[in-house]
């Protein structure tokens, strides 16, 4: 684990990859770590999250200045730039029941083969999708997601990169840290190793590549 600024750790980020973005709504997302992706201008990106928040505000700021491709998510409601790319044909996306999703990024972090779902049969979730029939019940075999980088924001982190989430931003960001090859966290906090009691680290350190310094309204 390295503790590195904002443009280092995107510079590793390409044009094309498969990113995970945790948060709900925004809260919870890295807003640091999205504008540095602006920045820099990382663009042709498929976006894996579990919805587009707002048009100014976590990853609807990505949409916004047009750096996704694809987004494979449960929801564009509450954003209107997504969903008029969306019509036009600007992006595309892939719509996930929200609890198939993250079931799907679990499995990918955890070296499963699928996921087995009654969730989306007889609707247009399960088109060109295997189904599979056990004990008289049939089920949707949905497969592992992965991504190339996670952007994951966290409370606090030590020097060793353990880290420690607050309140809903535990719904997403430490799946999400399992399922990607890179791990980029921005933390609002850094604290001395050991400060921590071991019973309050959410995720460990050693699967955590880089750590930015944020700030509570990054």
């Amino acid at each position: 684990m390295e503790i590195v600024n904002s443009q280092k750790a995107i510079s590793f980020i390409n044009n094309g990859d498969v990113l995970m973005v945790g948060g709900f709504l925004g809260i919870g997302t890295s807003n640091f770590l999205i504008n540095e992706l602006i920045k820099q201008n990382k663009n042709h990106l498929t976006i894996i999250c579990n919805d587009t928040a707002f048009e100014n505000n976590g990853v609807g700021l990505l949409i916004s200045n047009k750096l996704v491709k694809k987004i494979i998510t449960s929801h564009i409601g509450t954003n209107k730039e997504t969903q008029r790319q969306y019509i036009e044909n600007e992006i595309e996306i892939e719509f996930v029941p929200q609890g198939t999703l993250i079931e799907q990024i679990r499995a990918g972090g955890s070296g499963l083969g699928g996921v087995l779902t009654p969730t989306g049969l007889g609707t247009i979730v399960e088109k060109n999708k295997q189904i599979i029939e056990i004990d008289e019940k049939k089920y949707l075999l949905e497969k592992p997601l992965r991504g190339n980088a996670a952007i994951v924001k966290a409370k606090r982190a030590d020097h060793l990169g353990n880290l420690q989430f607050s309140f809903t931003a535990r719904n997403y960001n430490p799946i999400i840290s399992l399922a990607c090859d890179l791990v980029i966290v921005e933390v609002e906090e850094l604290v001395p190793t050991g400060s921590m009691p071991p019973d309050e680290i959410h995720f460990p350190g050693a699967l955590v590549d880089y750590i930015v310094l944020g700030g509570k309204n990054s």
